[in-house]
């Protein structure tokens, strides 16, 4: 599903969290959003959502009759609620689930543990686990949908460096093979070169560049965008390789 965001504005009050922002997802690719703390990036991902009041265009191209159904994983994953792995995955077949659980939803619910490795922690409670593992959970929340959209709000911020790279992994290829369209916040521009299609960089608000890795990616974008002077390097495999040097 094709979603073009045109003009997109949200504000909070006085305060303007995004200005005049056009932006296109495509099927089948991972947008990465990149930029510091406070760019909007997460109002962008909230605005797709239908989450909070915005100005402008979000247009949803499904193609083929198909119905829009969203993934969206938060940026806050604390939940208080008393309920197991289990439970809150399924929660994310709400649309889906009758008075009754269908063999179906659970055998998708767990089709998706067993993909993240959470088949273990099926019966556990959410407060019972670590902020990590609940990061984990939430994302399969998100994918039991069985969405054609996939709003990811830094989904592995919590996550030791083995299981960054897994879930990136596996976002990416769900979104080959799948043909989703994916959108992603993440702060980690080795991780967002490695595993993003496209990429799109933000600063207060605004749409600075967006592109290729390899275009966008580069050390005059790092200095001005993160305030920090960068030198550039590649993996043997080809993937881009930022090693930040000094603030500027």
């Amino acid at each position: 599903m094709k979603v073009r965001i045109e003009d997109l504005s949200v504000r909070y009050g006085a305060t303007t969290a995004l200005a005049g922002l056009d932006l296109t997802a495509e099927p089948a690719a991972v947008l990465a959003v990149i930029g510091p703390n406070g760019s909007g990036k997460s109002s962008l991902i909230k605005a797709v959502a239908g989450l909070v009041p915005h100005r402008g265009h979000i247009v949803f191209e499904a193609g083929n009759g198909s119905e829009r159904r969203i993934g969206y994983m938060p940026q806050d994953i604390s939940s208080r609620a008393a309920l197991t792995v289990l439970e809150a995955v399924l929660l994310g077949r709400l649309g889906r689930l009758g008075l009754r659980v269908k063999s179906s939803d659970l055998a998708m619910a767990g089709a998706v543990l067993d993909e993240l490795g959470l088949r273990h922690l099926a019966g556990r409670y959410l407060g019972e686990l670590s902020g990590g593992q609940r990061q984990l959970v939430f994302l399969a929340q998100a994918l039991a949908s069985e969405p054609n959209l996939l709003l990811l709000d830094e989904p592995i911020s919590a996550l030791d460096i083995r299981h960054q790279l897994e879930v990136m992994q596996i976002v990416r290829r769900l979104t080959h093979q799948r043909r989703l369209t994916t959108i992603v916040i993440l702060h980690d521009l080795n991780i967002a070169a490695r595993f993003a299609d496209r990429i799109a960089v933000m600063c207060r608000g605004r749409l600075i560049c967006h592109g290729s890795p390899k275009a966008v990616i580069e050390p005059a974008m790092i200095a001005e965008v993160f305030g920090v002077e960068a030198a550039m390097s590649s993996t043997p495999d080809g993937s881009l390789i930022v090693t930040p040097l000094r603030a500027v």
